[in-house]
């Protein structure tokens, strides 16, 4: 199951906020957030600005691993997702990370019930991560994805950094979900 909003929508962190809730059901633990991209190309930043954002909340009440500063890149899932298991072995592991896709799903935010593969989107077949996964659908997908990824507007990332975050946030307070007007964005 899956829901997508789009980042522009004002309800957007709230919708997010319900569908990982739903997703997570009742926990007695803190969620793990691993963002999951690299600041080289702006249209990969996006886990890693969620990262950046969640660490700077001081209302945040889980873990992160994946900053601006200490990015997890797709290459590194493998190892990352056995520690993880180690490290937090009764939390669920949410995987944040940007897409490509359809034309008509750029600006699209999608939370699913299911792990996530990272660099699928760029052709590479690595292992899947996560309990639940958030993805950022940043760009079309095309054969060269990669090039397309560094044409990405930085705007359009971070908005959707922000909504992921927010969201997030909430859901580590299990408190209401956030709503966000229109002027706030």
């Amino acid at each position: 199951m899956d829901f997508s909003f789009h980042y522009y929508n004002a309800l957007a962190e709230t919708g997010l906020f319900m569908a990982l809730n739903r997703f997570l059901g009742e926990t007695k633990t803190p969620p793990v957030v691993l963002c999951i991209g690299s600041d080289l190309a702006v249209g990969d930043s996006l886990g890693p600005l969620t990262g950046t954002l969640l660490r700077k909340r001081s209302d945040f009440r889980g873990y992160v691993y994946g900053t601006l500063k200490n990015p997890v890149t797709a290459r590194e899932v493998k190892y990352v997702g056995e520690f993880l298991r180690k490290t937090h072995p009764d939390s669920k592991i949410v995987a944040v990370d940007a897409a490509v896709g359809e034309d008509t799903d750029v600006g699209l935010i999608k939370a699913t019930d299911a792990a996530l593969r990272p660099g699928s989107g760029a052709n590479k077949r690595l292992g899947r991560i996560g309990d639940v996964s958030v993805l950022g659908i940043v760009a079309k997908k095309t054969a060269f994805s990669y090039s397309v990824l560094n044409l990405t507007r930085l705007n359009m990332v971070w908005s959707m950094a922000e909504v992921v975050a927010g969201a997030l946030t909430a859901l580590s307070c299990r408190q209401d979900a956030p709503l966000r007007r229109a002027s706030e964005k």
